[in-house]
């Protein structure tokens, strides 16, 4: 068992280029399976064969019986179901007996985005006359103007910005790349901190940094602990909205192309998402949006 699930993490690392945080996720949900499985067969005679879609549905029970909310039992089922899809790739198992698992219903989560004034606003916040500040306006420019991934930015390298074409190269989930364009204000915020990112460079730095757009004051490739700080010090300096991650940039992107009339399936591409109903999600933030401005503005709404 615990060789199946080696192979299996192994396989998203190595194949499907699954970051740090995501490998840690999957593993743990699927140890708490295993053990769960130990459990229900009681020392009896078992192997991945014996499991079907019955002690699946026991096992999600059991945790939502300890408490554990309806997000993050479904997050596990899916974790069960990945793990057993590879399975039955390698012929370990004939079928899969976690696709007869209904998930969980959950409740309808909006993105949380910030306001296109708050925007402008955090943009003006980084000290551009030194190289920390440029690095941070940089920052914050190319995850808004861009919308990529936290892990996305952290692997740029300075052959992955074209500035004659306008666009940046990212490596995103799955080992897929993607072409972004590159806006005004991102390209200028880009251009002044290149200006100064080789005073970044210290004793420590190393061949692969050099590389690296974004350094930490160390002279290292930065890390995402450094960008979250940025990004949460930036947004907490301008909202009050309780999450204050890079993602709320990414959400903020796709929200304000949608409010200005962009294509869903365009903004599906620019945000790298496999299916068109991830990103359908935006859609309800506009629709509540020109719902309130509708019963704000219209005389018999």
């Amino acid at each position: 068992m615990t060789n199946h699930v080696s192979t299996y993490l192994d396989y998203l690392s190595r194949e499907r280029n699954y970051s740090s945080h995501t490998l840690a996720a999957y593993s743990e949900d699927l140890r708490q399976f295993t053990e769960f499985l130990k459990r229900h067969f009681a020392g009896d005679s078992w192997s991945l064969k014996s499991v079907d879609h019955l002690t699946i549905r026991l096992f999600l029970g059991d945790l939502l019986e300890q408490g554990m909310g309806k997000r993050s039992v479904a997050r596990k089922l899916a974790a069960i179901r990945s793990w057993m899809k590879f399975l039955v790739r390698k012929n370990v198992l004939r079928t899969n007996p976690a696709l007869n698992v209904v998930t969980p219903k959950l409740p309808k989560k909006l993105p949380v985005f910030l306001d296109e004034s708050s925007i402008n606003t955090m943009m003006s916040l980084p000290d551009v006359s030194t190289p920390v500040g440029s690095r941070d306006r940089a920052v914050l420019e190319l995850l808004y103007g861009t919308g990529m991934r936290l892990s996305e930015l952290i692997q740029l390298d300075l052959g992955d910005v074209d500035f004659y074409n306008e666009t940046v190269k990212v490596f995103g989930k799955g080992r897929k790349h993607r072409i972004i364009p590159l806006g005004r204000k991102a390209r200028e915020a880009m251009s002044e901190y290149f200006r100064k990112r080789e005073e970044l460079f210290t004793d420590a730095t190393q061949p692969d940094d050099r590389k690296a757009i974004f350094l930490s004051v160390h002279g290292r490739r930065i890390y995402p602990k450094g960008i979250y700080e940025i990004v949460h010090r930036s947004i907490a300096a301008v909202s009050e909205i309780e999450k204050k991650s890079p993602h709320v940039l990414r959400h903020t992107f796709a929200t304000h192309l949608l409010n200005r009339g962009a294509d869903l399936r365009a903004v599906k591409e620019l945000l790298g998402h496999e299916s068109l109903s991830t990103t359908q999600l935006y859609t309800h933030v506009t629709v509540d949006r020109l719902k309130r401005i509708y019963h704000q503005a219209h005389p018999k709404a």
